[in-house]
């Protein structure tokens, strides 16, 4: 019989009138992969928060190897032997990767109240080495690194001191396929060791693939905890949604033709360092994919496509010749994005919901005298809002106070309700659950039958055979292979293309 390790015993947890975690109780063991899934919104980074430090709890008891915790912050919680790889970067700025590393127990290198920074860095770089991350180098700024290259750094954080716990929140979406191989290689080796891993992932092959038991949250209520042997894919959904999920999920159409009309023109477009000479064309009414590994330089695609980015050469042109060079000018002429790194460049955190998703729409959105009116703000949030089904007490509620999934469906929420003809969508799924990700590849294909027109950058090579169109694969800053939509094509004609 399995060890327990973590006892979890009447946790709640409330942020004003929402009820984010009520009651909640299960036991997690010894050596084992212990998913968390549900819905967005369900309650699983809230207790995964209150676990490490980050939330209080209100109510209730974790209990670690026969001993009750109640860590009042994460250094707290990682001298009570749990750590946390958070969805969002859980890196500092203005920080150099060895001070990150090390953040909270610097006292280590510290003597006569002089801090060692060079055996601080030493001990960071031979860490990094040893994980297989040699390139990343510990006494540089982390501000030098891109966002997947600082989640690494965030696994060798949470991990090095060989953690009894440690909680892996929605990593997975943040990385590429060769990033996640490498967590994956991490979370055997933790799980070798008779230490325990708590994953959350919206991903469900993922989480029956690589854990042992699974506990599902609905609206901060415990439904249930199986064994990953015993469930398929279809029995998880029916538990995270409390009824069978049916209907289409990708598009079922393989012979709709393109349009030939071309709505913005992509020449040799260039960012030093990030990509080479792009050139392409996108359609009205078409969902045209870029696919590749993290640092092909697709991400760049997305924001040279929207004036976003910094020394960029070559042209970005609409139908009727204006050239796009600046974000102003992207979204005054109906062109929508929306960011990979959500938190830093796709919402204003310290706002509210309406605010975010008026944003664009400002100047729709004036009275008569040309002051902004205050009731269409509050219609026009609200209309969109539930439309996207985010979960909040009312549109006055603070972004930052949404789950992951939440603040992805007001990113969304905002460019709908701005009804722009072309969106550039940059992993428009990541962190969200499996019904939403239904609700938004449907809402993509009816606007694509509007005649509006997609750019859509992504990781999961099926969302990008199951949406696309056209898939352009990217390699080295360039296009490497283009692929059209069949109903044979699979991800090892795309993977051959990426590596």
């Amino acid at each position: 019989m399995s060890e327990v390790r973590l006892q979890v015993q009447n946790l709640c947890k409330s942020f004003g009138i929402t009820k984010a975690v009520q009651n909640v109780s299960f036991n997690v063991n010894k050596g084992e992969v212990h998913a968390l899934i549900g819905e967005n919104g369900s309650g699983k980074s809230t207790l995964t928060n209150m676990l490490t430090g980050i939330y209080t709890i209100d109510s209730g008891h974790f209990i670690l190897d026969g001993k009750e915790i109640h860590p009042k912050n994460q250094v707290e919680a990682n001298n009570e032997g749990v750590s946390i790889i958070v969805q969002e970067l859980g890196t500092l700025s203005g920080l150099t990767v060895a001070e990150n590393i090390f953040l909270g127990h610097e006292e280590r290198f510290v003597k006569h109240g002089i801090k060692n920074t060079g055996a601080m860095n030493r001990e960071a770089q031979q860490l990094l080495n040893k994980y297989g991350f040699n390139r990343i180098r510990a006494g540089a700024m982390v501000d030098e690194y891109n966002f997947e290259d600082r989640k690494l750094v965030e696994i060798v954080k949470a991990t090095y001191f060989t953690p009894k716990i440690v909680v892996i929140d929605e990593t997975t979406t943040a990385l590429s396929q060769e990033g996640r191989e490498e967590l994956y290689k991490h979370m055997n080796r933790i799980r070798e060791e008779g230490n325990t891993i708590i994953f959350i992932s919206h991903d469900l092959p993922e989480i029956l693939r690589l854990s042992d038991t699974i506990t599902v949250l609905r609206d901060g209520v415990y439904i249930d905890t199986v064994k990953s042997a015993d469930v398929t894919e279809d029995d998880l959904k029916k538990l995270m949604v409390g009824r069978e999920v049916t209907g289409d999920y990708y598009r079922s159409d393989y012979d709709t033709k393109v349009s030939d009309e071309v709505v913005m023109s992509v020449r040799n477009v260039s960012v030093p360092g990030q990509i080479s000479d792009i050139s392409f064309d996108l359609h009205k009414g078409e969902i045209l994919g870029f696919g590749g590994l993290s640092e092909s330089g697709m991400h760049e695609i997305g924001k040279a496509c929207f004036g976003a980015s910094f020394n960029r050469t070559g042209s970005v042109t609409l139908a009727d010749g204006t050239s796009i060079d600046s974000i102003p000018k992207a979204i005054s002429h109906s062109i929508a994005y929306t960011s990979k790194d959500r938190d830093n460049e796709s919402v204003v955190m310290n706002q509210s919901i309406g605010d975010n998703i008026c944003l664009p729409s400002l100047d729709s959105l004036r009275s008569f005298f040309c002051f902004l009116s205050g009731s269409k703000m509050k219609k026009f949030a609200n209309e969109h809002a539930k439309e996207m089904s985010v979960k909040m007490v009312n549109t006055n509620q603070f972004v930052s106070d949404l789950s992951g999934g939440n603040k992805q469906k007001v990113v969304l929420a905002r460019w709908i309700g701005k009804d722009s003809d072309i969106l550039v969508l940059d992993s428009p799924t990541r962190g969200i659950d499996i019904k939403v990700k239904q609700d938004i590849y449907q809402l993509m294909d009816r606007m694509r039958k509007q005649g509006k027109s997609i750019i859509m950058i992504s990781e999961e090579l099926m969302e990008l055979i199951g949406m696309c169109d056209h898939i352009y694969i990217m390699k080295d800053g360039k296009i490497n292979g283009e692929l059209d939509r069949s109903p044979d094509l699979n991800e090892n004609a795309l993977i051959a293309k990426m590596v």
